[in-house]
């Protein structure tokens, strides 16, 4: 749920975007006099939008959301464009292309017939009133087998919606595009471009027909689990944020990327282009994000993430963007995108750990040419970019990865740990890492779960001596990936031998 901002009439920022917030929109919002910036978007918020009209409100933003309903006609909500509601199936109303369904018109009612001859006989009153009562009786049997009858189709095309999880329907656009597969040139709607040759193929109506969920939505778009009819599932993203980028660009990079095959890198199994929509179609993989691992169901029956998991978790990723630095090496950041949340976990048939791949790489190239889209992406976290240095590296990278390693020891979230100390630009989970070493507090970064771990405490502070140098606020103070992997591997060793 959203927080009460009531009588903080002060208040000229509210950015909750991207956070998993629920609920509806408190109806309090409006009453904020000073507020400048409202950024709601990326979340799952339902119900509709209230009537906010503060001549102060300057940015607004509720796209990739649930809400439903009209959108509010004030003079502020309308001057705001359509890119700010976009992504609300069921929103309707301007600025959106998108007309509100008009509230049927009640039934005037019935006016009793004035009879003027009053000499009519009593059994003819009575006949009258007897054929009205059963005309009346034979239009509510109608109306009643009509709105069952509809009720029945509509609940149909819940249950069929319903398979999108989030409540966005794949389906919605799939609809609209294989509507248009039957009336348009096939050349201009495009078609899907396989880089994996041994992959089951599909073509673009197999895909639009598949059922599909809502796995995840982030900064670059919604990626969905669709189950085709051949049974096959695959992991599909739609890119919300390319639209001007050209089939050339985009193609070229996909295919470039297509080709890349590692044990720890997510594979790119096909794509497609369109002036409208850019999709990439991913292997799927059912076992969760990192994320997940480490900070879902904290407390009490969680079965907590052992340190050897963990240490076999940092070499994959570091074998992953170890593999991407050396592929692509004259790509400024090859990853650029390295979060926890972009790192899929795989288990063996018995619930164990088996391996880790990297997803949502390669994007950068894709990005750079348009004005602040870099701050979509995990390096918007680095010291160079909050200081507005746009020469990024691979050293960016490695910045990204020193991040992840610190959340993993710590099994502190980045982003909501308060530093003692602030340090010029940099992650709040490194500054209070190196916070709390500096000051001989070492073992107090360690995750609870695996503080009582007491044979492998060298090597978690060995790691996270590692990754304080990966953080560094100057990027040519950091290792290189090839340098990070080696000492990662004579950690492990060591712990074995101990």
């Amino acid at each position: 749920m959203l927080p009460n901002l009531t009588n903080l009439v002060s208040l000229e920022e509210v950015i909750f975007s991207d956070n998993h917030f629920s609920g509806k929109i408190p109806s309090g919002y409006v009453d904020l006099p000073s507020l400048r910036v409202l950024e709601l978007q990326e979340n799952y918020l339902n119900g509709q939008i209230p009537p906010f009209d503060q001549p102060s409100l300057e940015s607004f933003n509720l796209s990739y959301n649930q809400l439903v309903g009209p959108i509010p006609q004030t003079h502020v909500i309308q001057s705001f464009p359509v890119s700010s509601f976009e992504y609300n199936t069921d929103l309707c109303g301007k600025p959106l292309d998108k007309l509100c369904p008009e509230s049927p018109s009640p039934a005037p009612s019935p006016m009793p017939e004035v009879r003027k001859n009053k000499r009519l006989k009593v059994w003819i009153i009575a006949l009258i009133a007897s054929s009205s009562a059963l005309f009346l009786f034979l239009i509510i049997i109608a109306l009643f087998l009509f709105c069952k009858r509809r009720a029945s189709e509509e609940e149909t095309i819940r249950r069929e919606d319903s398979k999108d999880s989030a409540g966005y329907v794949f389906g919605a656009w799939a609809k609209k595009m294989v509507s248009q597969s039957f009336s348009e040139d096939s050349e201009r709607l495009g078609r899907l471009e396989f880089s994996n040759k041994k992959f089951p193929v599909f073509d673009l109506d197999d895909l639009l027909r598949a059922s599909a969920e809502v796995l995840g939505r982030g900064k670059l778009g919604i990626t969905y689990k669709a189950s085709l009819e051949n049974g096959a599932l695959v992991a599909v993203k739609r890119l919300s944020c390319m639209n001007e980028l050209s089939k050339k660009e985009f193609l070229q990079q996909m295919q470039l990327l297509g080709r890349m095959k590692h044990e720890n890198l997510v594979e790119i199994v096909s794509f497609y282009y369109s002036e409208e929509q850019k999709l990439i179609i991913y292997e799927f993989m059912s076992d969760g994000t990192l994320f997940e691992l480490l900070h879902e169901g904290r407390g009490i029956g969680r079965m907590a993430l052992d340190w050897s998991t963990r240490l076999s978790i940092i070499k994959d990723i570091a074998k992953g963007v170890a593999f991407l630095h050396e592929c692509l090496p004259y790509q400024k950041v090859p990853h650029a995108n390295l979060k926890s949340t972009n790192v899929l976990i795989q288990q063996d048939s018995q619930g164990s750990y088996s391996n880790s791949k990297l997803t949502d790489y390669g994007f950068f190239p894709l990005l750079t040419s348009k004005k602040n889209h870099g701050e979509k992406l995990a390096i918007s976290r680095s010291t160079e970019f909050v200081k507005g240095n746009k020469k990024l590296t691979q050293k960016t990278d490695v910045y990204c990865f020193g991040i992840i390693m610190l959340e993993i020891i710590t099994g502190k979230i980045p982003g909501q740990v308060t530093s003692a100390v602030e340090i010029e630009g940099g992650s709040d989970l490194s500054n209070w890492v190196r916070t709390v070493v500096n000051n001989d507090w070492s073992t107090d970064i360690l995750d609870l779960e695996i503080l009582a771990e007491k044979e492998g405490h060298d090597a978690m502070l060995n790691l996270t001596e590692l990754a304080l140098e990966c953080t560094d606020v100057t990027p040519q103070n950091r290792p290189n990936m090839s340098q990070v992997l080696r000492r990662i591997q004579e950690i492990e060793l060591n712990q074995k031998r101990q």
